[in-house]
């Protein structure tokens, strides 16, 4: 079954500033990276939908979704917090991101698809139910795990990120809510300083200290993610897929390699093949070192074809 990669044009538009990391290069190396792997030849492509008003809805609160709608300038910028700024272009670039997880979703829950990747921007694992933070307005993964639930009737999603930085957001949309499972690996102590002790049953924060490597995030994860995934049997499994960090990533100081993310990949797709019926949904959130970004995409979608590099 082929592997669906998921963008939109308008997600190459969004920009933040000359000097912002989080900028449209992103997309431009990863999909450059593909193409050279050859890749691209077992990838069936797609436009992402923008998301409906009602999908955000059940993530977001009303008046927040109106916010961000409202503070869409013509020209210039909003800045929602520090270093989150809507542009002209970035709404919808943000409807479409998080639009693109929830049709992953469709595609894999109706066997279009084995896997879906999103290569979407703005990313989404900061934005909680009322506030745009850390690059991110609306949460992509969390749009799509609450649309799985609420029209594909799946009752168990969970939701892995491996990204850098907390998935502050989507465990502020979650916990407690006991048909989603929330598994995050992150830098501690490290923006958004969030995730440190105990938060709710259905989530499993695991945090790394600065300058941990490989080994380290793959013994948290054989410790804590594996035992909780098994236990809550997951009928979709969703990740939040941060390449931030990578050994080369200078804006944090975690120590992966591409193998540390073919490994979770493969650890997910295990999960998944075991309790999900194979059905895996991931969605881009951080990496802004262009060149390991770009392999460590290529690593990840990879593992998706079931190349077992264990």
């Amino acid at each position: 079954m082929p592997i669906a990669f998921i963008s939109h044009h308008s997600c190459s538009l969004h920009v933040m500033g000359d000097h912002h990391p989080e900028q449209p290069a992103r997309l431009h190396a990863i999909n450059d990276r593909l193409i050279a792997s050859g890749l691209e030849m077992v990838l069936m492509h797609h436009d992402a939908p923008a998301a409906t008003r009602e999908q955000l809805l059940r993530v977001h609160d009303p008046d927040y979704v109106q916010k961000v709608f409202d503070s869409s300038p013509a020209e210039g910028f909003v800045w929602l917090d520090g270093d989150t700024a809507l542009g002209p272009r970035t709404l919808d670039a943000a409807v479409h991101a998080a639009g693109a997880a929830a049709h992953g979703v469709d595609l894999v829950m109706t066997g279009q698809a084995s896997h879906a990747f999103c290569a979407v921007r703005p990313p989404g694992h900061h934005a909680e139910r009322a506030k745009a933070m850390g690059f991110c307005f609306f949460n992509n993964v969390a749009v799509g795990a609450a649309h799985a639930m609420a029209e594909h009737g799946v009752e168990r999603v969970a939701i892995v990120d491996f990204d850098v930085h907390h998935g502050n957001g989507t465990e502020d949309i979650f916990a407690g809510d006991e048909r989603v499972l929330f598994c995050s690996t992150f830098q501690h102590p490290f923006y958004p300083n969030s995730g440190y002790g105990a938060s709710a049953p259905n989530v499993v924060n695991c945090p790394l200290p600065p300058r941990a490597d490989g080994a380290a995030f793959r013994e948290a994860v054989e410790a804590h993610w594996l035992p909780a995934l098994e236990k809550f049997e997951p009928q979709l499994v969703m990740i939040s897929a941060g390449f931030d960090a990578h050994r080369e990533d200078d804006m944090a100081h975690l120590r992966l390699l591409e193998f540390d993310f073919a490994w979770i990949t493969r650890r997910m797709c295990d999960i998944a093949d075991r309790f999900a019926g194979g059905r895996v949904v991931s969605t881009l959130e951080g990496g802004y070192d262009l060149p390991s970004l770009a392999r460590s995409v290529t690593v990840h979608i990879k593992s998706f074809l079931g190349d077992h590099h264990h």
